[in-house]
């Protein structure tokens, strides 16, 4: 019976300092209404979400911003528990992080400015295209238009979307290539607009690192409830 109850308390205490863990969670905070900051704050879809699956499986997070590219590194590193940042899963990043179940579908789309005449043929000829590094619409540029030459203008990488959207309104750009529903975003608030959108069907998730999966359990059944509960459908109408 004693040891009956040892065992007992052991998986007691071990459930008890798993669900009052407090994790690191890694965001690039320049994706609205994703990830922004407001007057200080960590705003957007992705933020209140992460909060919520903590709220709902019972642990603590911190959040820390840095640059889109260096996400998945510092994952892996150790330096971050969990990445929330509009993170498209793809075949490439799953070979070294583990993602969640999908929380949202994009695309890519194309912004220009708002008093500019280009339309989708921005991406053929001698333009110039910004992207974020290291994001999929970098990648999908690399692939579809500057490595096959379609594209015989300035390809740019930015550390950050913002960055990339000053020039953009600057005139140092013809167009960017980013999220659609980031692209919506900035074009409700900038004086641009989008002018195509490339069906590129991606799933967006939590990325963790490769030996935690007690951890993505948790965070599989957080979106789980959520979704169960209609909160996660809350968030979805609070933010689009």
């Amino acid at each position: 019976m004693k040891k009956i109850l040892l065992v007992s308390l052991v998986i007691l205490v071990s459930a008890i300092s798993l669900f009052a863990a407090k994790y690191v969670v890694g965001t690039s905070a320049d994706f609205p209404p994703f990830e922004y900051v407001q007057n200080g704050e960590f705003m957007g879809f992705d933020i209140d979400l992460i909060k919520a699956i903590a709220a709902e499986m019972g642990f603590e997070i911190e959040i820390r911003d840095m640059s889109f590219d260096s996400l998945i590194a510092a994952l892996v590193s150790g330096n971050l528990d969990i990445v929330i940042s509009g993170m498209t899963i793809t075949a490439e990043r799953a070979e070294v992080v583990s993602f969640s179940k999908p929380y949202w579908t994009a695309d890519q789309s194309v912004v220009v400015r708002e008093d500019s005449d280009l339309t989708v043929t921005v991406l053929f000829g001698k333009h110039s295209i910004g992207v974020q590094t290291g994001t999929t619409g970098d990648i999908w540029v690399e692939d579809n238009l500057v490595t096959t030459k379609i594209l015989t203008g300035d390809f740019k990488r930015y550390e950050t979307y913002t960055l990339a959207m000053t020039d953009l309104i600057n005139r140092n750009l013809d167009a960017i290539v980013l999220d659609s529903p980031v692209a919506q975003s900035f074009a409700s608030v900038r004086p641009v607009k989008i002018v195509a959108i490339l069906k590129t069907y991606e799933d967006y998730g939590i990325a963790v690192n490769k030996a935690n999966k007690t951890l993505l359990d948790l965070i599989n059944e957080g979106i789980r409830r959520l979704e169960s509960s209609g909160k996660l459908a809350e968030l979805n109408l609070k933010h689009f």
